[in-house]
């Protein structure tokens, strides 16, 4: 027989459960007892059983980790860090990559071979939060969530983000503004309009309709908005965007059309994601830390797993600042 367990409580001078949990770093163990511990299996060259823990446990220590779309530059920012702090509080990430919600929820989530669940693309209408909640599934939302109260969320004072752009444009002389947004079935894509519509009426500017796109948080929503935006009668003199990849796409739009940015057009993003900073964008943008927002979902998502959570829901929500760069300016 191989070596067990048993035989690394017996060198290490502990019980047999103490040895599980030491060798998950579980919290209850102290620190001294855990390296004597991992001494002792480190000496008998013993590897624990995924398997046998799972049977003794009914836990997996598998996350999964749902993105419907990966190909966005926006999500790798946060999927690295996520992995790293589940990895940091012995969990193993599951990325799932599908079009929809819905198209992994029966087969890859409700099956209980994952301890929790990661939704870090979810839209107000979907389904798969009321399906994990009825399978007992613990899970969090993550830069998204569905705007209710009751949902477990770490998320970005979107609103607050909106109005900062709002009042710094203001503040240019701007007063034909446009906004190209998120989709309207996703919280970031009206909260950030939302806060950015109210402080325009604080200040008693307008935003029509014939100034404003929704859509996918994508390149190519940008790009192809910019056109029919600068064919309207009153070309705006500035466009807020939903994200800092949809303004990248406005950048080339108006590259490709001869629109010099920021003398003719001030063009300003959301999530200030590294590749806004490279000299060849230099994007003005609203800076939220994208590392943070993915670590916290991880601790409360633990936290929920082992129910030590309010029940009522947490909503943990990170700040935005303003990041002046080199797409902005006062109107001529």
């Amino acid at each position: 027989m191989g070596i067990t367990s048993h035989d690394v409580a017996r060198l290490a001078g502990v019980s047999q459960p103490t040895v599980s949990r030491a060798l998950r770093d579980d919290p209850r163990v102290s620190q001294a007892t855990r390296e004597k511990v991992k001494r002792a299996a480190q000496a008998l060259n013993y590897v624990p059983s995924e398997a046998g823990r799972t049977l003794s446990t009914r836990a997996t220590r598998r996350i999964g980790v749902i993105v419907t779309d990966l190909t966005n530059p926006f999500y790798p920012h946060l999927i690295a860090p996520l992995h790293d702090e589940l990895s940091d509080l012995g969990y193993r990430m599951m990325l799932i990559t599908e079009r929809s919600d819905e198209a992994v929820a029966e087969q890859k989530l409700l099956d209980q071979s994952m301890d929790g669940v990661v939704l870090a693309t979810a839209t107000t209408d979907s389904r798969l939060p009321a399906q994990l909640e009825g399978r007992g599934v613990p899970y969090v939302f993550l830069n998204r969530d569905t705007g209710r109260a009751g949902d477990f969320a770490s998320v970005v004072d979107n609103e607050g983000g909106g109005r900062l752009v709002a009042r710094e444009l203001v503040a240019l002389g701007h007063r034909r503004i446009a906004g190209i947004f998120g989709a309207a079935n996703t919280t970031t894509g009206r909260e950030r309009e939302l806060g950015f519509r109210w402080a325009l009426a604080e200040a008693g500017v307008g935003l029509p309709e014939n100034r404003v796109v929704r859509g996918a948080f994508e390149y190519d929503t940008g790009y192809r908005a910019l056109p029919a935006l600068l064919e309207a009668d009153e070309a705006p003199t500035a466009v807020f965007c939903g994200n800092d990849v949809v303004a990248i796409g406005v950048l080339n739009a108006a590259l490709a059309a001869g629109v010099k940015i920021p003398d003719e057009l001030t063009v300003i993003g959301f999530d200030d994601l590294p590749m806004a900073a490279w000299e060849v964008f230099q994007l003005t943008t609203v800076r939220h830390d994208l590392r943070e927002l993915s670590r916290q979902a991880a601790r409360l998502l633990v936290r929920r797993i082992a129910e030590d959570v309010d029940p009522a829901g947490e909503r943990l929500v990170l700040p935005t600042e303003f990041v002046p760069r080199a797409t902005h300016a006062r109107v001529r």
